[in-house]
Parts: C-alpha cells; structure tokens; sequence
C-alpha cells in the first residue's frame, strides 16, 4: 500500500493526526524538499529513507524518476509513505503519480494536508476569503512546464483573492499581465518567503510597487503571492 501524505505547509506540527500515525509505521518513505526534518525523525529506524526533492533550476529527481521510484519501492516494501509539502493535490503532482500507481495496480490512499495557498497567508493575518471583500479565492501556479509565457497566460483580473504559488521569479511578469486585465495599481499585494519555516519573511505593496519592495528585501522561494483586498 501507498499513502500519498499532505505534510502540511512547513510547520510540522500541522501534519494530520492520520498522516503522522501511517508515518510512524511506514517501512519506507519517499519525501520531498520542502519538508521539516522533525517529521523524519518520528519514522521508525528499520524506515528506508528516499530524497526525491526539487528546488528551482535543481531538480534531485525528474518526475519520471520519481514515479519509477515509487513503483519499485512499492514492490519491496509493505508500506510506503509518499510525504508531499502541502496538499498531494494541490500543484504537488500528486494526481501523476497516483495515475501511475494506477497503471501498475498498486493500491493507493491519499491523506490531505493543509495547503500553504490558505495556510501561511492565514497565520500573518490574510484570510482569503471575507465576507465584504472577497467572496471567492483561486489559487494560481506562477510557473509551468512549459514556461513563463504559457503561465502568464492563465492569469486574469480575478474577484476575490488571487493566490500564486511557484511564482517569485516571475513576480514581474505577473504584476504586469494583472495591470494589463485591468487590476489597479493601487490593489493589495503581500509576498510572504519560507512561510511557517525559518527565515519566514512578509513584503506587503501593491501591484505597482511590489516588485521593487521584493527584490529590495531579496526574498527567497519558496514564496507565495497573495492579490487582493483582503
């Protein structure tokens, strides 16, 4: 069996009870980057330990890798643990892999997590949502495979909250394909850096200015870029 865990947004005491119960005794684990090293810690010794992370422009493992990997643990070991940051399934890649778990019938179960789109916003006081100014969020990848203009091509002037995720090194680019749907200048932004993880570091602007004030403070990935009044 293959538990597909959401660790959470960082901070590993933000884990489900259920995704920290099936790591304690998993026999294998195949983790991610943007990962706590305290929840490592709980796995038993006898635990194989895999790294398969990424990080902008140095990827460990391509997910073709990954995916194979996966597949072969899951022959070995009785039960394995694929530990994600964040939600499986929330641009974490998740519906891939279990279309190849799928595909070579190996039984699967997927555990929530609580996603960094809403999580860390939440904890520097944004809430997505507000009953008088926001009625809707959408959460927005700021890159894709394919590149930044295919990304910036999925961005519109949204009602409510925008929240983009992979999106610092095109921060730019972002603001600018807002202002040219007709977001204001003056409309709200805060970027937040290793949000629930240490050096966690907020820059609020507006999409006029936001650029300037984030590369000013050197903010790092991963980052979230939060649009809105709220």
């Amino acid at each position: 069996m293959v538990y597909l865990i959401g660790a959470g947004p960082g901070n590993p005491e933000l884990i489900t009870v259920k995704g920290l119960r099936l790591l304690q005794k998993c026999d294998a684990v195949i983790y991610d980057r943007l990962l706590s090293e305290e929840l490592l810690s709980v796995v038993s010794e006898n635990c194989h330990k895999i790294y398969v992370g990424k990080k902008p422009m140095s990827h460990a493992k391509k997910q073709e890798e990954i995916n194979e990997i996966l597949i072969q643990t899951a022959k070995q070991y009785k039960n394995v643990v694929r530990l994600k940051g964040g939600d499986s399934f929330v641009f974490g890649r998740g519906g891939e892999e279990i279309l190849t778990l799928q595909e070579s019938d190996i039984p699967f179960q997927v555990i929530p997590g609580v996603t960094s789109a809403i999580a860390v916003p939440e904890v520097l006081g944004i809430p997505v949502t507000h009953r008088e100014m926001s009625r809707s969020f959408h959460v927005i990848t700021g890159h894709t495979k394919k590149g930044e203009a295919d990304a910036l091509a999925n961005i519109h002037k949204q009602e409510g909250t925008s929240v983009f995720l992979m999106g610092l090194s095109n921060l730019e680019p972002i603001m600018q394909r807002l202002r040219e749907e007709g977001e204001s200048e003056e409309t709200p932004v805060s970027v937040i850096s290793n949000g629930m993880l240490p050096g966690e570091t907020i820059v609020r602007g507006t999409v006029g200015t936001i650029g300037k004030l984030v590369s000013k403070n050197e903010l790092v990935s991963p980052a979230i870029i939060v649009v809105g009044q709220t």
